[in-house]
């Protein structure tokens, strides 16, 4: 079938004389062709109301094509996969482009995730922290991961622990407290009872709060606080940190033991989580930390806190038992002592 440029020239070259013979050879068709395109009014119609089809743009090489099978392979494996972490993988495989190609091409092939409609409750700096344990799963083992939060600055400190313990939580909120250089004034708990309250009740049914927990928060000078009334907007600033925690660092990384798990931890906190631009804040969590929210902090305590259950050491030594001296003396001795009292 014959595309319309054809038809236009056609008419054209009629108009100005030209032989049917010359435009057959000029236009490489049949001269039978233009006698049914001159019989059937094809040339005296109006040719603009027709669809104008063009052809397909010829395909450009991008930078990122050579590279697209490992994207896809490793979404395969792991679906939620940042962009991020992939432009960084792709790059050690000898990817030179910009990251943009990277993030578009990873929205094309990934179902878009549906976005949260609510709006973060915010805290003014240096007010709130907020903790939480989320559980992964290693080749040796599982492993709970204690995170710490800042409210204002979104500046975050992690920790695994092999069990989800009082004395783990302790001491990782004193590491926490070490590594922001300060102290907020209150910590938002998720597990209320779980985390600062025994599991006995006072005569009108209320939990007692953990008396050990109570002495730790007032020697470091912190309240504590539920998330209560409304968890997504009061807990989201520890729960996107702990997804954040799952699918950019954890998620599709490979370890080795518990030592090369933390080294790779602090890199990552310090080298990535800390230093990029927050997507709720649009500033650097460490910027944040060390302009603004650091210098309103409480001041660290002066020394860690000494608790009231007795350390595993102290309890396993053997319990003190009096020593009796039994003096020996040979046997003439005691004949002796008998005769005379004879």
């Amino acid at each position: 079938m014959y595309g319309r440029e054809k038809r236009v020239l056609l008419r054209e070259y009629l108009e100005d004389g030209c032989s049917k013979s010359e435009l057959a050879e000029k236009l490489g068709i049949s001269r039978r062709t233009i006698y049914h395109w001159m019989a059937t009014g094809q040339l005296d119609r109006e040719l603009d109301d027709e669809t104008v089809h063009y052809a397909a743009r010829p395909r450009v090489e991008r930078k990122i094509d050579p590279y697209v099978g490992i994207i896809e392979t490793r979404l395969a494996e792991f679906p939620k996969l940042s962009a991020i972490r992939l432009h960084e993988e792709i790059c050690e495989a000898g990817y030179d482009g910009s990251y943009t190609q990277v993030r578009d091409y990873v929205r094309g092939v990934r179902p878009k995730s549906e976005p949260e409609p609510v709006v973060r409750f915010e805290t003014p700096p240096g007010h709130q922290g907020q903790v939480d344990f989320a559980h992964f799963n290693t080749p040796w083992g599982t492993r709970w991961a204690l995170v710490v939060v800042l409210g204002f600055s979104r500046f975050m400190w992690v920790g695994f622990f092999a069990r989800q313990t009082m004395a783990n939580l302790m001491r990782g909120i004193e590491a926490a407290f070490a590594y922001f250089g300060g102290v907020p004034r209150e910590l938002l708990f998720d597990q209320m009872k779980a985390v600062i309250v025994d599991d006995e009740r006072d005569s009108g049914g209320r939990l007692i709060e953990n008396v050990e927990f109570v002495r730790f928060a007032n020697h470091w000078s912190f309240k504590t606080r539920a998330c209560r009334p409304y968890r997504a907007k009061t807990k989201g600033k520890v729960e996107r940190p702990i997804r954040y925690l799952r699918e950019n660092f954890f998620y599709g990384r490979h370890f080795l033991n518990d030592e090369d798990l933390e080294m790779q931890l602090a890199a990552w906190l310090d080298g990535k989580a800390n230093v990029r631009v927050h997507g709720t804040t649009g500033k650097a969590p460490a910027e944040q930390l060390e302009s603004v929210e650091r210098p309103v902090l409480q001041p660290l305590a002066a020394r860690p806190y000494q608790g009231l259950l007795p350390s595993k050491t102290a309890a396993a030594k053997p319990p003190l038992t009096a020593h009796v001296v039994v003096e020996r003396r040979p046997l003439e001795i005691y004949s002796q002592l008998v005769g005379d009292s004879a």
